[in-house]
């Protein structure tokens, strides 16, 4: 079995060499590389390992960059500073992450948990071009601030701030601003789910994302569903399905 080590920091790349080494003296380390500049140029002239061990932040740009210049189907373990949440919602083909300063046994527990990924029959998929644009966003903060939406022969900027949820209905998508408007969206819920900052928006449903300014109310519904009055929502039962209730009490609760 092969592996890459892609690390900006030479000595951590060797620590994390030898860890690997020793753990499974088979894995044969075939390349340390150090900037998504050498990491592309050695997957485009080399044959790509079983998995690799990918640090986040890089000295020439965050790691994911690799994977819009390169496919890459094999497994992926991440190496970073950055918080759980945000690496939690990034939607690419990661086996496991691990936070700085590694440790030995959660590096074990890792690659054991590769282990079983490498010997079932799961196929391994190629990062889509949005799972890898959504994972940027999540780690330099970057999100859409405006929607341009057409009002007759006009186009009209939306301010994301303006804006107290989304909704799904008939094959289109509309926004409701905080002012009661309900205006056109050329997007639809998945696109702009991953297009606006979760920690302001939440998908509530198959119909509906929420923005946490808009909502006023929070009414028990049922047993396991909750309702939301939401600001400019006049016409429109606001509902959290039941698979996303304990979610959005976590999101409210933060």
């Amino acid at each position: 079995m092969t592996c890459i080590i892609v690390e900006d920091e030479r000595p951590a790349a060797e620590r994390l060499k030898k860890m690997v080494e020793q753990y499974d003296p088979t894995i044969e380390v075939a390349a340390l590389t150090d900037s998504i500049s050498s990491t592309v140029a050695y997957l485009s002239s080399h044959p790509h390992p079983d998995f690799m061990l990918m640090d986040i932040q890089l000295g020439d740009g965050i790691s994911f960059e690799i994977l819009e210049q390169v496919a890459i189907s094999c497994p992926i373990i991440f190496t970073t500073a950055f918080n759980e949440y945000a690496i939690k919602a990034f939607k690419v083909n990661s086996i496991d992450y691990l936070l700085k300063p590694i440790d030995k046994d959660e590096l074990e527990a890792a690659l054991k948990k590769l282990n079983g990924h490498l010997a079932s029959s799961i196929p391994a998929t190629v990062v889509s071009a949005e799972a890898i644009a959504q994972a940027m966003r999540m780690l330099t903060g970057t999100y859409k601030e405006r929607f341009i939406t057409r009002i007759g022969d006009k186009l009209h900027m939306l301010p994301v701030s303006s804006i107290a949820a989304f909704t799904s209905m008939e094959k289109s998508t509309y926004a409701y601003t905080l002012e009661g408007k309900m205006v056109s969206v050329d997007h639809t819920l998945d696109q702009i789910e991953s297009l606006v900052d979760p920690s302001k928006f939440f998908r509530i449903s198959r119909k509906h994302i929420v923005a946490l300014s808009g909502i006023t109310d929070v009414v028990v519904y049922s047993s396991s569903r909750l309702r939301l009055n939401v600001k400019g929502v006049k016409d429109d039962e606001v509902i959290v399905s039941r698979e996303k209730c304990g979610m959005f009490k976590e999101w409210l609760d933060r």
